[in-house]
């Protein structure tokens, strides 16, 4: 089955698109968490963050700074913006194509929340040495 956001990308699907540049598209979600939530994604089909190239990146991000000034400066008058990106499945990425969500904040207690997590941290020495080691291989 073909990636929903190539095939939005296509124009096989439509989308409320509400910004372009040379590598990158951005739409409305249609499951938003508030009004302007908007989805950015490359036109190139790549999996992650993490898998994306130099160029690609530079493209999302002027375009997720740009729909963030848009949206701040249009008639909805957020009183903050969160920038998400999931990657992978337990992370709560569900479309495997790298995508920037950008979600306005109207209120502390509406839109997207921030749930804070620590029940497996480790020791910071320990981690640290385990990332200093994997850097410098």
């Amino acid at each position: 089955m073909e990636c929903i956001f190539c095939q939005i990308v296509d124009k096989k699907i439509p989308a409320k698109i509400i910004g372009e540049n040379h590598g990158a598209i951005a739409f409305l979600d249609i499951q938003p968490f508030s009004d302007g939530h908007t989805v950015v994604i490359p036109k190139k089909h790549v999996q992650n963050l993490s898998q994306c190239d130099s160029q690609t990146l530079h493209d999302v991000i002027d375009l997720v700074k740009q729909v963030a000034h848009d949206i701040q400066n249009s008639s909805l008058k957020p009183w903050g913006i969160n920038y998400l990106s999931n990657e992978g499945s337990i992370a709560g990425q569900f479309v495997m194509h790298f995508h920037v969500h950008v979600i306005p904040k109207y209120g502390e207690a509406e839109g997207f929340k921030i749930g804070i997590g620590n029940k497996y941290l480790g020791d910071i020495n320990k981690i640290y040495d385990e990332l200093k080691k994997s850097i410098q291989k």
